[in-house]
């Protein structure tokens, strides 16, 4: 559960908790807030608990879930606030043949449940609750797909940190005491032409997420030259230390108008480690080296937001 100030409700059904267990449902909503209805979505979000408590409340053991982010661009203005010491937009990033999008967003809800319906609920009542004071700016419904694999085959979320390790790499310190036990997000939306990524050999494409297929196991790092999406996606500091960050991965597709994709959220102690980690894969270690796997995984959107506690997004109003 997110740290201090998290909210649980006995029932089983919570806000703000980036640690709550992998879901077989997840909807992603990106909102632009209208600038002179700042007022109308504080007070819906210091009420996100109560919602999110009516919805869950029919079937407690769906761990129904909300987790809220703000922009940098509307965080003066709603929290009345100091600014998160690393809180900014999401910074474009071009490499030599790919680029990590920068798509505008002022409010991220990252709603998750076991069922379907109840996310689906959710997500009605809050639209319902912002009215015109919001637009939409995507929405994507994401699903489990096999054993936690992406559309690609492969086993998403592996690297992802547990116990102890899970709130030091994902939540936020001593650092900034302002806003101890919040977390920064990333969010994009990948597209993946499947039917060229088919077409590599097993062994093709084990080389470029630098894991085996079947059954998951880690290769080898390359020593030099190109390397494999697991190694570009690690990040060490210059003291050596490794640094992680949580991983909610979720599928999405329509088939019948040939839509494959992986939405990517990624929550960190550091929005500094989510950026390097897209430098890494952009723009390549050693520079033109680009992960392969942007070659077959488009990113259409990308957004960071500040996630509170859901003691802070309470008292907002």
């Amino acid at each position: 559960m997110l740290g201090r100030g998290a909210g649980r409700a006995a029932g089983g059904y919570s806000v703000q908790n980036i640690e709550g267990p992998l879901t077989p449902s997840a909807i992603f909503l990106v909102l632009i807030v209208r600038d002179d209805a700042i007022d109308h979505v504080r007070e819906v979000l210091a009420g996100l608990d109560d919602l999110v408590k009516t919805v869950g409340f029919r079937d407690p053991q769906s761990h129904l879930s909300c987790t809220a982010g703000i922009g940098a661009r509307i965080w003066t203005p709603l929290t009345r606030r100091t600014t998160p010491a690393e809180l900014r937009p999401f910074r474009e990033i071009t490499g030599e043949k790919h680029t990590a999008v920068a798509t505008p967003g002022d409010l991220l809800f990252h709603i998750r449940s076991q069922r379907r319906d109840l996310a689906f609920e959710l997500e009605r009542l809050l639209l319902q609750s912002f009215g015109d004071a919001v637009t939409t700016a995507d929405e994507v419904v994401g699903f489990r797909y096999f054993d936690t694999r992406d559309l690609l085959g492969f086993v998403d979320g592996t690297a992802n940190p547990i116990g102890t390790e899970l709130s030091a790499s994902a939540l936020i310190g001593d650092e900034d005491p302002d806003f101890a036990g919040g977390s920064y997000a990333v969010v994009q939306k990948y597209v993946h032409p499947l039917a060229a990524w088919q077409s590599l050999t097993t062994g093709q494409q084990e080389a470029i997420m630098g894991r085996t297929k079947a059954d998951n196991i880690e290769l080898d790092d390359a020593e030099t030259g190109q390397k494999s999406h697991k190694t570009l996606a690690t990040i060490v500091d210059d003291d050596g230390g490794e640094h992680d960050i949580v991983r909610d991965n979720m599928p999405f597709g329509a088939p019948g108008d040939g839509t494959f994709g992986t939405y990517f959220i990624g929550y960190s102690r550091h929005l500094w480690v989510i950026e390097r980690m897209l430098e890494r894969m952009f723009i390549g270690d050693p520079p033109g080296l680009h992960d392969r796997l942007l070659d077959f995984s488009t990113p259409q959107t990308g957004s960071a937001y500040f996630i509170s506690s859901a003691t802070l997004l309470s008292t907002l109003d």
